[in-house]
């Protein structure tokens, strides 16, 4: 028998504002343990939570990147459930009039173009977080991130594969980034994805019992999981048993995923409105107000830098994996930049040191007006290319003066062709075997005597008018 795979993912999304969704506590990553808190965030008796008005803005622009349909009177709601995580036994969220419902999603896959519906995006409080020591035997709970504010993505039953997934996630990521509403830092926990899992025979329409795995932190892991729990569930399934509806743990180190505890419902958790919150309404004016400050996305300056500066798709889709890149980019092409001289020190150099020293773009502190300094001077034959490397390499890490380094380390390109003439005569003289060996149609004798040259120079020579000048006295 044939099997489909169908599954619908619940993303957790921390939003980048400085302080928790219902208190003045910070949001940072880190510190010591339940030093982030405070008796709202945790849930002290005698407290009244008072919602941050960011995490509505934030959630209102995630919900009309994702095509959704704001919900201009919604309300938030109790949650209750018991775990060491949540000291107040309830979490406030979002059920009954959700902040957006009923949007869409285009992804593209190696299968073909394809639409995820999202089912609705709700606000709500992060619990806090168990660390587990083997060593002590214990579990210990830390409060910091208790109330730390969330929205919750949830899609429709719409992935078949693995790859859709990441597909989305890619994509979903890089929306909420050029929004600038969270970082999606997965190592840290800004974004994290629950996935729903079920399998069917090919062709019926019923949707099979479903699991719900977490601790999913990086894409690679979740194929890993996807993977292996439709595994899992096909072999239960032609073995006679039945899957059971629960909520499975990742195991990153096992390669494999294991039961936690069975799947709630959401009659389980016990919701009702949450009385200490009035609820929210939305004027139109609001809404359009957000709508007209949404940035442009990633997608939308691919397709303008193709249309606008003729760039191949690969770079344009290079420059565009982060907002920071993007605008570095735009600012260089403001500073009379060729758009495809920049796209080219972007992809080659840029994104080559950022990688070298695993720093984000936005922590880079070369400036555009730097680099665009240093392609000038290319430009004008005052530095070749290779030595205009160099110098990058030297003041990317402090955004150095490009003039002063180079004038103090002697670096300004040699044009002196009379020079560049005497240095190859006697560069021939040197070497009369590689001069035979060209003469003899042996071309590679061409580029090491190139090289005798340049290091006569040491480096500073224009390379073409190397070039020119020992070409003419071979062919004399």
């Amino acid at each position: 028998m044939t099997w489909e795979t169908v599954i619908g993912l619940e993303t957790h999304v921390e939003l980048a504002t400085k302080t928790k969704i219902f208190c003045s506590c910070t949001t940072a990553f880190g510190g010591a343990p339940n030093t982030h808190c405070c008796p709202v965030c945790t849930g002290m008796p005698g407290t009244l939570p008072v919602l941050n008005k960011k995490v509505l803005e934030f959630a209102v622009k995630a919900g009309l990147a994702l095509n959704c349909s704001i919900t201009r009177y919604s309300r938030f709601d109790r949650k209750n459930y018991f775990y060491p995580d949540l000291p107040k036994a309830y979490q406030i969220s979002q059920l009954y009039l959700p902040i957006a419902r009923d949007g869409a999603v285009p992804i593209r896959t190696d299968t073909g173009d394809k639409t995820i519906r999202i089912h609705e995006l709700h606000m709500e409080e992060d619990a806090g977080k168990l660390v587990h020591d083997p060593w002590l035997e214990q579990t210990r709970a830390d409060y910091n991130r208790c109330g730390v504010p969330l929205i919750e993505i949830v899609t429709e039953p719409d992935f078949r594969t693995a790859g859709e997934v990441i597909a989305y996630l890619e994509k979903l990521k890089e929306m909420l980034q050029y929004l600038g509403v969270s970082d999606c830092k997965m190592q840290e926990g800004s974004l994290r994805c629950d996935v729903n899992l079920s399998v069917r025979p090919l062709g019926s329409c019923e949707l099979g019992t479903r699991t719900e795995m977490k601790n999913l932190n990086s894409f690679k892991a979740i194929a890993r999981a996807i993977g292996y729990e439709a595994r899992r569930q096909i072999e239960l399934i032609e073995e006679g048993k039945r899957v059971v509806q629960e909520t499975r743990r990742w195991d990153e180190n096992k390669d494999a995923s294991y039961a936690m505890r069975s799947k709630e419902n959401a009659q389980d958790y016990r919701y009702f409105p949450e009385p200490d919150i009035p609820p929210i309404e939305l004027s139109q004016k609001y809404l359009d107000g957000l709508r007209a400050s949404q940035p442009e996305l990633a997608e939308a300056k691919r397709a303008r830098y193709q249309a606008d500066y003729g760039l191949p798709a690969y770079d344009c889709e290079m420059i565009t994996s982060h907002r920071a890149l993007a605008a570095f980019f735009e600012a260089l092409v403001e500073l009379g930049v060729p758009p495809k001289q920049g796209a080219n020190w972007m992809m080659g150099q840029v994104l080559g040191a950022l990688s070298q020293r695993a720093m984000e773009p936005k922590d880079m502190k070369l400036t555009p007006s730097t680099l665009a300094r240093l392609i000038s001077l290319v430009g004008e034959g005052r530095l070749n290319r290779n030595t205009a490397v160099k110098v990058f390499e030297a003041v990317f890490d402090t955004n150095g003066d490009v003039d002063e380094y180079v004038a103090a380390h002697g670096l300004e390109q040699v044009n002196d062709s009379q020079l560049v003439q005497e240095i190859c005569v006697k560069v021939l003289q040197a070497h009369p075997q590689s001069v035979s060996d060209y003469r003899g149609g042996k071309e590679k004798a061409f580029g090491f005597l190139v090289g005798q040259v340049m290091r006569a120079l040491k480096g500073k020579a224009n390379p073409q008018t190397v070039n020119e000048a020992l070409r003419k006295l071979l062919d004399a």
